[in-house]
C-alpha cells in the first residue's frame, strides 16, 4: 500500500459502494478520461468533457487565487540538474526524479517540483519590503517517477498537473500568510463539496531523507502551531510525513476504501531561501532573508478531480457538471423547440444538451441523464405553453416552469457554485 494511505476494515456493503464511486469507473461512465498503453502507465488523456471540468476547476482557483491577491506565473518543466542539486531536491528527492537528460555538456531533468523555479523569478530582480507579501501562483506541470505498483486512476499519475503557489514574506507575515491560505483552502472545499478527514501536522522521523538543521525544524514547526491553533482546527502530529525541507500542515482526505491521502498543503520554509540567497530590502536599506510559505489549495487537479467523482458518486456541483441541462423531448415534433431552449441555455453559458427520440425511450433517456444536475422533458402541452417539466437527479420535481425562469434560476445556481442543486424561487 502507498505510503501516505490507511485502510479500515470493509463490510460486503462497503465494497458495493466503493465499486459504484470509484472514479475509474466513474469517469469511463461520464467519458471524462481514459488511458492507453502507448501512451505509457500513469499518464491518462482527458476527453472533451473530461478536459472542461478540468479548466473549470482551474479557472476557478485562478480566480479565488486573483482575488485573494495572487500573481500567476508559468514556468519551464524542466531545469538544469544544478538547480535541483541547489534546491536539495537532487538529494533527497532524487529517487522519485526522472533521469537527467544529456544535452551537450549540460544535464536537464524534467521538475519534480514548482518551487525552485519560483524561488528564480522572486530573485531574477531587487525586492523591497514593501512588495512583501509576494504571492505567486502556478497551474503548473510536474513528474515523479512513481513505481508501476502505485499507479491508479487519476489519483497516483506520472504527470501531475498541481495547483502551487509561494508567498515571499517577512517572518512576522508568516503566520498570518499560512492562515489565511488555509482559509483559502477552507472556501474552496465548501464550493467544491469536500469533507476533509483531519488536518495533520507532518513532522520528521523515520529516516535520514531531511534536511539536517535542527533549528530550521523547530522554527517551522513552532510556527505552523501557532497557524493551527490560532485558527481553531484540531490536528494531529504525525512524524515521518514532513517534507524534506520543512514541516507541513497537511489536509487529509479519505476515498470510498477507506484509504486516506493528502489533498492540500501549507508550510513554512526556511530552508529554500536560505539555498537560493533570497533577500529584499527592508526599511533599514539592509537586506533580509524572507520566509517561503508553500501552499495548494487543491494539491494536483488529477487527484482533485479523482476525489470529487468518488466522493459525489459522480454527481458533480452544478457549476462544476460537464453537461449541467439535458432537454428531452418526448416526441419528435418537440424536437426542434428542444433545440431552441439548448441554444438559449448556451447563451447564458450553460452546459446544454438535447437527448432526442432517437436515443431511446424517454425512460431510458432519463436513466442515462441520472447524474445531469437537470432533465427537462418536453411534450406536447409544454411546448405549446412555452414550459419546461424539470426534473432534479436528486429525484426533487419542481414541476413545469417557464423556459426564462428555468434557465435564469439553474444560470444563477451555477455562477453561485457551492453544492445546492436548486434554491426557493
Amino acid at each position: 500500500m502507498p505510503r501516505g494511505f490507511v485502510a479500515r476494515c470493509r463490510s460486503p456493503h462497503d465494497h458495493e459502494e466503493t465499486a459504484v464511486h470509484d472514479h475509474r469507473r466513474l469517469g469511463r461512465e461520464l467519458g471524462l478520461f481514459d488511458t492507453d498503453p502507448l501512451m505509457g502507465a500513469g499518464l491518462p488523456y482527458w476527453l472533451p468533457d473530461g478536459a472542461l471540468v478540468r479548466h473549470t476547476l482551474e479557472e476557478y482557483v485562478r480566480e479565488a487565487e486573483r482575488a485573494a491577491g495572487y500573481r500567476h506565473v508559468y514556468s519551464p518543466v524542466l531545469g538544469k540538474r544544478e538547480l535541483y542539486e541547489i534546491s536539495g531536491h537532487w538529494d533527497h528527492y532524487g529517487d522519485d526524479m526522472f533521469p537527467p537528460m544529456e544535452l551537450g555538456a549540460e544535464q536537464v531533468l524534467l521538475r519534480p517540483s514548482l518551487c525552485p523555479h519560483h524561488a528564480l523569478i522572486y530573485r531574477s530582480r531587487s525586492r523591497s519590503y514593501r512588495e512583501l507579501p509576494y504571492r505567486m501562483a502556478e497551474l503548473g506541470g510536474m513528474y515523479r517517477a512513481e513505481l508501476s505498483g502505485v499507479l491508479g486512476g487519476l489519483t497516483r499519475v506520472r504527470a501531475i498537473q498541481l495547483n502551487d503557489a509561494h508567498i515571499f514574506c517577512t517572518l512576522d507575515q508568516a503566520v498570518e500568510e499560512a492562515r489565511a491560505a488555509l482559509a483559502l483552502i477552507a472556501r474552496a472545499y465548501a464550493d467544491l463539496g469536500i469533507r476533509a478527514a483531519r488536518h495533520r501536522l507532518s513532522l520528521p522521523g523515520g529516516g535520514g531523507k531531511y534536511v539536517a538543521d535542527p533549528a530550521l525544524w523547530g522554527r517551522a514547526t513552532a510556527l505552523l502551531r501557532e497557524v493551527l491553533d490560532s485558527s481553531g482546527i484540531p490536528y494531529e502530529a504525525a512524524e515521518g510525513e514532513a517534507a524534506f525541507y520543512g514541516p507541513k500542515i497537511d489536509v487529509q482526505i479519505t476515498d470510498p476504501a477507506g484509504r486516506e491521502s493528502t489533498l492540500s498543503t501549507v508550510q513554512i520554509d526556511f530552508h529554500q531561501p536560505e539555498r537560493f540567497d533570497l533577500r529584499y530590502i527592508g526599511p533599514d536599506g539592509a537586506r533580509h532573508r524572507p520566509v517561503m510559505v508553500h501552499r495548494s489549495v487543491i494539491g494536483s487537479v488529477e487527484r482533485a478531480v479523482a476525489h470529487l467523482l468518488e466522493q459525489h458518486g459522480g454527481a458533480l456541483p452544478v457549476w462544476l457538471a460537464p453537461v449541467q441541462l439535458v432537454v428531452l423531448p418526448v416526441g419528435e415534433e418537440q424536437e426542434e423547440r428542444a433545440y431552441e431552449v439548448v441554444r438559449r441555455a448556451g447563451a447564458l453559458g450553460l452546459r446544454a444538451e438535447m437527448a432526442g427520440t432517437g436515443e431511446g425511450s424517454l425512460g431510458a433517456r432519463i436513466r442515462r441523464a441520472r447524474l445531469v444536475p437537470y432533465q427537462a422533458v418536453l411534450g406536447a402541452r409544454e411546448a405549446a405553453d412555452g414550459l419546461l417539466a424539470l426534473r432534479l437527479r436528486d429525484g426533487r420535481r419542481p414541476g413545469a416552469l417557464p423556459v426564462a425562469e428555468v434557465l435564469r434560476r439553474v444560470a444563477d445556481r451555477s455562477a453561485r457554485r457551492g453544492t445546492a442543486l436548486w434554491d426557493p424561487a
